[in-house]
């Protein structure tokens, strides 16, 4: 269960970090249907899907062929949390600006819509550090495979249930304006985590 929290816990700070995806969504939402916006999210959630799988079975496999690369990888992955604390703390620093959202309707189909979800997911390799991060550190070697199985589920739910409220919301664009006045501190405190978590993962001996 502690596993399950953990995993939920980082993956939840994870996806209200805005990135390429939640811009995405905000885009499809406010120049697009409701439709879709959906689509859009579904798309992302089946990169989400992807990059779970490839994390948990490659880090599965790379333990048992290698046991010193979880090592390894704990320190890059460590590494990798501290850099992006780092980025989104500096990243504050800078005067707030309006999102880049284009004024013109967003021509899409839900099928065009859903692969641009999935293209823009696949497309971070940043994502790939991170999942093969969160496995390394929540999923040690020996640890049963139902486990990694049932963080990717954790995962995706996650993902579907934020995605989902997100478009829900930000059909009204005083939602969007209140989460714009509020980026500085929710991207202090995702900051803050994730430095704290990095350096924790990188120094730890297990």
């Amino acid at each position: 269960m502690m596993f399950l929290l953990t995993v939920a816990a980082i993956w939840t700070i994870a996806a209200l970090t805005p990135g390429p995806n939640f811009f995405l969504i905000i885009r499809c939402t406010l120049t697009g249907s409701r439709k879709i916006a959906f689509s859009a999210a579904a798309g992302t959630l089946t990169g989400t899907l992807c990059w779970g799988l490839a994390g948990w079975l490659g880090i599965g496999s790379l333990f048992m062929a290698a046991p010193i690369a979880y090592m390894g990888l704990k320190i890059a992955g460590g590494v990798y949390l501290l850099w992006l604390g780092l980025r989104l703390l500096w990243q504050i620093r800078r005067p707030a600006g309006e999102m880049t959202i284009p004024a013109s309707k967003v021509r899409l189909t839900p099928l065009g819509a859903w692969r641009l979800g999935l293209a823009t997911n696949l497309a971070n390799p940043k994502s790939a550090l991170f999942v093969a991060s969160l496995f390394a550190a929540t999923m040690a070697p020996g640890t049963p495979w139902t486990h990694g199985a049932a963080a990717v589920v954790v995962m995706v739910t996650i993902s579907a249930i934020w995605y989902a409220g997100l478009v829900a919301a930000l059909s009204h664009r005083t939602v969007a304006g209140a989460y714009q006045r509020a980026r500085r501190a929710i991207d202090a405190f995702a900051g803050a985590i994730f430095i704290g978590f990095g350096l924790k993962l990188a120094l730890s001996d297990r």
